[in-house]
Parts: C-alpha cells; structure tokens; sequence
C-alpha cells in the first residue's frame, strides 16, 4: 500500500487494551487512568476481520500492544486467529514482560513469532521506582521464558531521557548483549508538545520512511501517533477506513492533543 506521499505501509500495530498492570511514571499519571467501559474495546472478530482486510491490502507485519496485551483476556486466542491470516510474514508482541513468563510457551505454539520486551533498567529499586511498584524479577523471569520458548529475537525496549549512554541504558545494553538480545533506546516522547526522536536501534520516529498504520483498542485507525488525525472503523468498511488513513497520512509527526501512549500502543 502507498500513502499520499509515496511511502509504502507494510505495518499494522494493533492495541488490544487501555489497560496495564504497571504504571510507569512516563506513561501514566501516578494516580492512575479512567478506563475505557468494555463495550467500546474492539472484539477479536472485529480485530481479526480487519486485519484480514488489512492483509489483503499490503499489511505482511503485525504488532500487537496495549496498555498491556497479556491482560487482555483470551489474548493466544487472538494470537492464533491473526497467526492463520495468510500472507502475515512477522508477528509480534509489546509487552512489559511481567506475565510473559506464564504465557510464552502457549503464545508461540499460537502462532506468535517475537517479542519486544520493556526494560528502562537492570536495578530492581530503580525498576520499582519507575514502575510505581513493578517486580523485575517477574520481568527477568519473562525474558528467558521467551528466550526458552523460541520467541526470538527478543529484543529489549528502553526508554531513556535523551541517549543510550546513560547509567540504566548502558546496564541494558550489557544485559542485553551478555543474553544475545537486541536492544532499542526510546528518547521519551510529549505527544500534548510533539516531542519524538529516531529510536536508537531502530526505525521509529523515522517519518520519511514511517510505514506504520496504528489501530486502537476502541477502533480508531491513527495514521499517525504524533497526529489528531483518527477513522473510526466501526463507520466505514475495513477498505475504505484504510484507504482514508492513506490519504491523509501527515508527511511528518506534529502534535497529538487526544491520545495517550497506553491507550494507542506508543
């Protein structure tokens, strides 16, 4: 698929849920966030339906965020209904990896290929702190299940304040590179202010190559996660919400004055 500008749009990332078991002091407030009522969050069908459609447009590469997805209940389920899609040629997970380690081995039998796992540090203090009340351990514990299960190659997203050289990222990158995983550094991003920079290790942030399309847990399709812009899929077909997308796809990230990174997938 091409968008108005000429660039090809290959990727999918799909937001299961608004919810998650941490909150991280550069996601969420520390009070905590309104949920969304559960009639509004998107079924599987309505997930998979479009998807499918989305495939058969040009789509080959899947991602599914949250919030958290493993909350989400039934979420192999899903993993499994998207995994038959033919023509899927990577599918993979966000996660923060703290129930990764209870579903790994089930998810890759469904059909899931690779994980991106959330880790800002390797200091179990640290890691509370930033988490409001996380466990590493349980993260730590997911990590090598996935690495055990063959969801390979795990690779490691941390989220920095403006490089990859400092304190906690350099102890990542050490872990990362002791185990064989990769490792991306995230420059914190404003989304209210619009401030976004390439990912370290990475495409993202990238917007004369940005080839992604980004589907809300609620049914909004975002051609931009720095962008107001949004099509409501439970109004128009699968083609033709798509199709819109395409044609107003922004050249390059500006402001976005509605969403939130838990609730569209960052």
């Amino acid at each position: 698929m091409i968008d108005c500008i000429g660039r090809n749009i290959n990727y999918l990332r799909i937001s299961v849920t608004d919810r998650c078991n941490l909150r991280c002091e550069y996601c969420m407030p520390q009070e905590g966030i309104k949920m969304v009522d559960h009639s509004r969050i998107l079924t599987f069908t309505q997930i998979v339906d479009f998807t499918r459609t989305a495939v058969s447009m040009g789509i080959d590469k899947v991602r599914l965020t949250g919030g958290e997805p493993l909350v989400r209940r039934g979420i192999t389920q899903l993993v499994r209904e998207i995994a038959l899609i033919d023509g899927i040629k990577d599918l993979s997970m966000t996660t923060n990896g703290v129930l990764l380690s209870e579903f790994a081995k089930e998810l890759k039998e469904a059909g899931l290929m690779r994980v991106n796992i959330s880790l800002d540090t390797t200091d179990s203090k640290r890691y509370t702190e930033i988490t409001r009340g996380g466990d590493i351990h349980k993260v730590m514990a997911g990590i090598s299940a996935a690495k055990e299960s063959g969801l390979n190659p795990v690779k490691i997203n941390c989220v920095v304040d403006k490089h990859g050289q400092e304190p906690d990222a350099l102890k990542v990158f050490d872990f990362a590179k002791e185990n064989g995983f990769e490792v991306r550094f995230i420059h914190k991003m404003d989304l209210k202010r619009g401030e976004f920079g390439i990912v370290e290790g990475g495409d993202g942030g990238n917007c004369g190559i940005c080839n992604r399309l980004r589907l809300t847990s609620t049914g909004m399709l975002k051609p931009c996660l720095f962008s107001d812009l949004e099509i409501d899929i439970t109004k128009y077909s699968a083609q033709e919400a798509i199709e819109r997308a395409l044609n107003i796809k922004p050249s390059k990230g500006l402001i976005n004055r509605e969403g939130n990174f838990y609730n569209i997938g960052g």
